[in-house]
């Protein structure tokens, strides 16, 4: 796929380009360009710079790893101060530099101006963007109620930006059939109607007082928010495992990616390797693959992958090999990733020797789930102001489900404020089930009458929450008895439109066409097509293969054809053999995965605390020397000290201490922080942060 001179995605089968590169700023000294409005990590990723610094405490790379501020893995400094270079946008002659060892401090001598901190008392703060926090905020828009929505992103829609997928669930409650990027345009120009809505955008929540009072930081500017109901909706953040070269820059998380990849066009890598079956692993690597990323594969440590069986299967017909019941063993490379090994896990997930395999690879995505970010929704709660969690905050699930749950709480909170206002009772019941997890996979059967001019092929063969299929057919002949969480059945009659195969958000449906060949030799399909046409140009000779990606034979791109309603998407036309037309769901588009030979498992003495790079072994010392109190650990080793707060390593400690059989029960966590980010201290005092 092409590219420009900088490491960007210039041409994208989904996404939009994005604007030259016209900001100039210097990094070490050296002059680079960054888009309007572009974060730093982003820009230094743009020219090709993945290590922004090494750790004083033992010179470790630094890098990356959740370009969501949840972290401290990027730290730089940009005119003279230590910023977060994933939150911290580029400005026209800023001066950055790799953060080497511990900054010094910048100078005090200019004199400090004190203001009075502004107070707002709306009647209630929602706190996240992201679909959940918008429905909400729609639902109480629309009874003009006074709120304030606060984000730390420059625009709304949170993790919808990055999603260029068809979403799965209800076409009528959550825009099911339609690319996730487009529902966040969808949600945030309803929520523009309702004036009674306050959104701050690029402003941070802090944390919550006694006073019942909560700090947040916008534009660089302190305020406190004096709500009388507070919805947090702040999403999840992504868990992380420990092995040998996890703290490579490189090794990050699949979200992560996706921010670089699909919000900002960068060409994060030339090769990657994904951790975690769930959807989140399998969604990133399609969009890797879509945006001219290779995928080496994929692992889960399970003997299943968690994610939808349609995701998992278009990326196995694409040719990305998937290995269950395996896991990563160790990254290696000299300041960045350049190989990984995986191997085999027995029961206990322990190595199976002689299981190795290595790849080379320039990035490894981690994605062995989420959780949810709910500091604040804990604190509030403990001071006694009414609170609703809502979306990945209360539940980590799909952002349909998101979608809904939002929506359900803007209607409690309504009733709270004494606003007479009904919540359908077939609410609560959907909410479930789009939070479900996939239900029964059943064997896959063609259509009754496979002599028919012309038929769909349903490759969906688990129970998901989707019905975007049965709405889109003109004659009606596609259903689902009972809920959305059945399986799709076709009946008869089929015209040959081909929107089923042009809505379907697993692209699980192919159309057979029996007329195509007078003789009866061949047969044309009809199949979903996200990627650029020059993957695979008519008259290509491709190799077919069946749902799960098996070679079935070969057969020929003839056409392709867009539509206005495909919204990007392409329907391609194979020619195959007649005697292949039930057995083939797709074709390949990669090579084979080359595997180059892997050394023997060694455990390694990893980096747990990245923060503070605190190993393994040091955190085992202490905790066979008796330590059950992790605040403990943290004064003896900084474990859980660093700008992360200790959310990125607290579950890691909690494993390693099971691991030592330990029982959870005797161990106390750490002590939760007051605030939940960091902020310069004069903010506190008004003085309003400039740089």
């Amino acid at each position: 796929m092409a590219r420009a001179g900088q490491h960007r995605v210039v041409k994208h089968p989904i996404l939009d380009p994005l604007g030259e590169p016209s900001v100039e700023f210097t990094y070490n000294g050296e002059v680079l360009t960054a888009r309007e409005g572009e974060v730093i990590s982003s820009a230094l990723f743009a020219n090709g710079i993945r290590v922004f610094g090494h750790h004083p405490r033992d010179g470790g790379a630094q890098g990356i790893f959740c370009v969501n501020g949840q972290c401290s893995q990027c730290a730089v400094i940009a005119d003279g101060v230590l910023v977060k270079a994933c939150m911290t946008p580029v400005r026209a002659g800023m001066v950055v530099q790799s953060c080497e060892g511990y900054p010094a401090l910048p100078p005090d001598d200019e004199p400090v101006e004190f203001h009075e901190i502004p107070e707002h008392h709306p009647q209630v703060l929602i706190i996240g963007g992201g679909p959940a926090g918008i429905d909400a905020a729609v639902e109480l828009g629309r009874f003009g109620v006074d709120c304030i929505l606060v984000d730390d992103k420059p625009e709304l829609g949170g993790k919808l930006s990055l999603q260029t997928h068809y979403f799965f669930g209800s076409v009528e409650d959550c825009w099911a059939g339609t690319r996730g990027i487009r529902i966040g345009e969808i949600l945030s120009d309803e929520l523009a109607k309702h004036p009674s809505v306050k959104v701050w955008l690029n402003t941070t929540a802090l944390g919550a007082f006694c006073d019942k009072k909560i700090g947040v930081l916008k534009d660089g500017e302190y305020h406190l928010i004096s709500p009388q109901v507070v919805l947090v909706a702040c999403g999840a953040r992504e868990k992380n495992i420990v092995f040998p070269g996890c703290d490579l820059p490189g090794v990050y998380g699949a979200g992560a990616f996706q921010t670089l990849v699909n919000r900002d066009r960068i060409d994060a890598a030339e090769r990657l390797f994904v951790v975690g079956g769930g959807n989140v692993g399998l969604i990133a690597a399609y969009h890797a693959l879509q945006a001219g990323i290779d995928v080496a594969g994929v692992v889960e440590a399970l003997p299943y992958c968690g994610g939808y069986k349609v995701h998992l299967d278009k990326l196995k017909r694409m040719g990305v090999p998937v290995w269950t019941c395996h896991t990563v063993i160790r990254a290696e490379g000299k300041e960045r990733v350049e190989k990984v090994t995986v191997a085999q896990i027995d029961e206990n997930f322990k190595p199976v020797a002689g299981t190795e395999r290595a790849f080379e690879v320039d990035t490894l995505l981690i994605a062995v789930g989420l959780n949810p970010i709910n500091e604040l929704y804990e604190k509030i709660k403990q001071y006694g102001i009414p609170t609703y969690a809502a979306g990945d905050a209360d539940e980590i699930a799909e952002a349909s489900a998101a979608i809904f749950s939002g929506r359900i709480a803007g209607r409690h909170i309504l009733r709270d404020l004494g606003v007479q206002v009904d919540i359908p009772p077939d609410w609560e019941p959907l909410a479930k089930i789009l939070r479900s997890k996939p239900g029964e996979t059943v064997g896959f059967k063609p259509p009754e009458d496979v002599t028919a001019r012309v038929f769909p092929m349903i490759w969906c063969t688990e129970e998901i929450p989707c019905n975007p299929c049965t709405v889109v057919c003109p004659r009606n002949l596609i259903e689902i008895p009972g809920s959305i969480m059945q399986l799709p059945r076709y009946t008869d009659g089929c015209i040959g439109c081909g929107k089923c195969v042009a809505v379907c958000p697993g692209l699980a449906i192919n159309l057979v066409i029996n007329d195509y060949d007078p003789k009866g030799e061949k047969a044309l399909l009809m199949m979903p097509f996200e990627f650029d046409i020059g993957v695979a140009p008519p008259g290509t000779e491709v190799a077919t293969v069946n749902q799960e990606g098996d070679t079935v034979g070969s057969g020929r791109i003839v056409a392709y054809r867009e539509h206005s309603e495909l919204d990007r998407r392409k329907l391609v036309m194979v020619e195959v053999p007649d005697a292949d037309k039930l057995k083939v769901a797709g074709f390949r588009i990669r090579p084979e995965t080359e595997i180059v030979k892997a050394g023997a498992f060694d455990e390694g003495d990893p980096v747990v605390c990245r923060c503070e790079r605190v190993r393994k072994s040091e955190i085992v010392r202490e905790i066979r020397r008796g330590v059950r109190d992790m605040n403990q650990l943290k004064a003896l080793l900084r474990v859980g000290m660093g700008a992360c707060g200790g959310k990125t390593c607290s579950a890691l400690i909690e494993r390693i201490y099971c691991e030592e059989g330990v029982d959870l029960a005797e161990v106390t966590g750490f002590t939760e922080r007051p605030l939940v980010a960091e902020a310069p201290l004069g903010v506190f005092g008004g003085v309003k942060r400039t740089k």
